[in-house]
């Protein structure tokens, strides 16, 4: 029951917000605080759940931040907010939470956390600086793939950011570097949670990890992303963000959350990567073994690491003959094989029996090594140089990393499926590296996320709230709700828009549009139609379901339309928008040709992009792993993969696709799709009446 002093809080903070910045309610914004803030005061815990699609221009931020705000103080809880990108992190953090709470005279504490990898290491610094001046080349990048020799540019970069960490001008997250860092620059600067020495280092106090995270403790609000959230649960809860008892989360852009759940619980090991580490290893260790001399119960354990490291490694060596058999079999052009329900066969499970046992018991001498740098890190008396002490904390940090990722691979692979488990996706990969060399990965995934997001997040939060602008396909939370666990009791909405479709646009399909699965012809129908599809002195947007077709349109289009069209991968994503906008602010005529990073999260607002040209209807192409054991699955329990999982998958995209041409109310314009089976198929009426109810002209 949503108690009267907090009711009322909510009333005014909305209230003032409106009059602060001039705005009218919105019947969806209204909707959207009231159907949380009833979710949020449920007595019952299954209830404290709830999902909500709320579509551009409703206002969705500020309905979850001024309904979940005023109940989490009062009941002492966090609120952590969670989004899909970087960008609606930034936006949150530096806009939306400072204008809400001037404008409503509120005074919650807000920090932004991120993960590790986006701070740098005071004391990888030191170590790259230390090693710049005595011109050693040797970056101790323990990273197979990383081998990296700095150039006199990326030299001057490291002193000026080291120099600029100092003086405490930089605070040392990368996004806040005011120039681009490129990724194998930035890898040399930071550590893994297993390389970081935590409370004994000795610049702990100036940490940019650990400043981000004091001010964690503090917080009302932490702003997030779903890779975040779902690390802190893979550790248990309560291991980077307070623990799940104590959170009310909030999941924007929630329809990615089943995908992110699903990408971070999966597993993979390149086999001759992982020999190439392993077999170096002893060299590593005897490299070391002079260096710790003095240290006789340090000393003893290294030779014992080294002799079970081998083991691992015979057993490894074994695997890839075996997995290569695979392989060789496979009809897959790419030289993929994937296992039929996840079953590997008894010849793999009984190696995977042997590698588990192996590297568990390595991976417990190695945290016993761990232990013993870290104590030697405190020991003001310990004979070895503190900076050597480090450097090999940082590497067995490393060794500790891949051992971890070796056994959540080989872990999964022995068990035997029971006979009512919902199968693992597992699948063989071939990978040729660039000099050329052959290695075959083997990869264990979850074929959805829902148990997973069952156990560790619904049924341990206090409470949960997902949005995002499209939540439903074909009219229902049913695949959602596949896809994530979300139990029956929470509560589901869809909130009134804020735009009158029937007035700003139409959806169209035209007449004598051609069936996209029949591919060459509906090549040629959008090569011939390309030019009229083209808004003048306005921005059109074409969007793609595969990358061939749409290289195939545009080389077969006349030489001075590609004057007036950018293409996905001719620039990034990020500068292809600007360069659109910049020839639209000109008055000039403007085509985006892109894929399906296109149909979401960008904002075209206004004559940015007055026609949405949708090539084909967006299913996806059934043949990745993930997607080919989900539909295994679906259909040896009576289901229909395509109905099931192809149709609302589909829906959702196409709904999306659809989304990028009215950002704002005054937006008009048309949406165009390309593909004859909206009509001609019996399944086509179905994705129509999903879609926004835009002014029809159909044939």
């Amino acid at each position: 029951m949503l108690d009267t002093e907090v009711r009322d809080i909510i009333q005014q903070g909305y209230r003032q917000f409106l009059n602060g910045r001039d705005l009218s309610p919105r019947l969806g914004q209204k909707q959207m605080i009231g159907v949380i803030a009833n979710a949020l005061s449920e007595d019952n815990p299954d209830k404290r759940l709830a999902v909500i699609e709320a579509g551009t221009g409703t206002g969705k931020t500020v309905g979850y931040l001024m309904a979940a705000l005023p109940i989490a103080r009062a009941l002492k809880k966090t609120v952590v907010v969670a989004t899909g990108t970087i960008a609606l992190q930034e936006q949150l953090i530096h806009k939306d939470l400072p204008e809400l709470m001037a404008t409503c005279d509120w005074d919650f504490s807000c920090a932004l956390v991120k993960g590790r990898g986006r701070y740098a290491c005071n004391l990888r610094m030191e170590q790259i600086t230390d090693s710049l001046k005595s011109k050693d080349a040797g970056l101790f990048l323990f990273e197979d793939e990383l081998q990296f020799n700095p150039n006199a540019e990326t030299e001057e970069l490291y002193r000026e950011m080291a120099l600029a960490l100092e003086e405490g001008t930089w605070d040392g997250e990368r996004d806040s570097w005011e120039t681009r860092v490129k990724e194998v620059e930035w890898r040399a600067l930071t550590v893994d949670r297993r390389q970081c020495t935590g409370r004994r280092c000795r610049f702990v106090n100036q940490c940019p990890f650990f400043n981000a995270r004091n001010n964690l403790d503090e917080s009302e609000v932490i702003v997030a992303n779903h890779d975040l959230v779902m690390a802190d649960l893979a550790l248990g809860g309560g291991a980077i963000l307070p623990a799940p008892q104590d959170c009310i989360y909030i999941f924007d852009e929630g329809h990615r959350l089943g995908d992110t759940a699903v990408r971070h619980f999966g597993a993979e090991c390149r086999i001759n990567s992982t020999l190439s580490w392993l077999e170096r290893l002893p060299k590593q260790i005897k490299g070391q073994t002079p260096v710790f001399a003095q240290d006789s119960g340090l000393s003893e354990q290294l030779p014992r690491i080294e002799k079970e490291a081998q083991k691992i490694t015979e057993l490894l060596s074994m695997t890839y003959p075996l997995l290569k058999q695979y392989v060789d079999q496979s009809e897959h052009a790419e030289g993929r094989y994937r296992f039929a329900y996840g079953d590997v066969g008894e010849a793999i499970r009984e190696l995977a029996t042997q590698i588990t046992l192996s590297t568990s018991g390595w991976l417990g001498r190695l945290e016993v090594l761990e232990d013993t740098l870290s104590e030697a890190l405190s020991d003001k008396k310990y004979p070895i140089p503190l900076p050597d002490v480090e450097l090999f904390y940082q590497q067995v940090g490393q060794w500790l990393g891949r051992a971890e990722k070796l056994l959540a691979l080989w872990d999964r692979l022995h068990r035997e499926l029971q006979q009512n488990d919902i199968p693992i996706a597992c699948w063989l990969r071939l990978d040729e590296s660039s000099g050329g060399n052959v290695d075959i990965s083997i990869n264990a995934s979850p074929i959805q996320a829902a148990e997973i997001l069952r156990e560790q997040l619904w049924g341990c939060c206090y409470a949960a709230v997902v949005t995002s602008a499209t939540l439903r396909s074909l009219g229902n939370f049913n695949t959602l709700q596949r896809e994530t666990g979300m139990p029956s009791s929470a509560t589901f909405m869809a909130v009134a828009g804020a735009f009158n479709y029937a007035e700003a646009a139409s959806v169209r399909v035209p007449i004598d549009a051609v069936e996209g699965n029949n591919v060459d012809q509906h090549s040629r129908y959008l090569v011939d139609n390309f030019e009229s599809m083209v808004e003048q002195r306005a921005g059109t947007l074409w969007l793609f379901s595969s990358r061939r077709q749409m290289e195939q349109v545009y080389d077969e289009l006349p030489r001075e339309l590609h004057k007036l069209i950018l293409i996905q991968g001719q620039y990034s994503n990020r500068e292809m928008v600007r360069l659109h906008k910049e020839r639209i602010d000109q008055g000039s005529t403007s085509v985006l040709m892109g894929l399906a990073s296109f149909a979401e999260g960008v904002d075209l607002p206004g004559d940015y992009c007055r026609h949405v040209v949708i090539a084909k209807l967006p299913f996806a192409v059934p043949d990745e792993p993930l997607q080919e054991a989900l539909a295994e699955w679906i259909e040896g329990n009576g289901g229909n993969s395509f109905f099931d999982i192809s149709l609302p998958v589909a829906s959702l995209r196409l709904i999306q696709a659809c989304g990028r041409l009215l950002r704002t109310e005054t937006d008009t314009g048309t949406v165009s799709i390309l593909d004859k089976r909206l009509v001609s198929k019996r399944y086509g009426a179905q994705l129509l009446d999903a879609l926004p109810p835009f002014r029809r002209e159909i044939g």
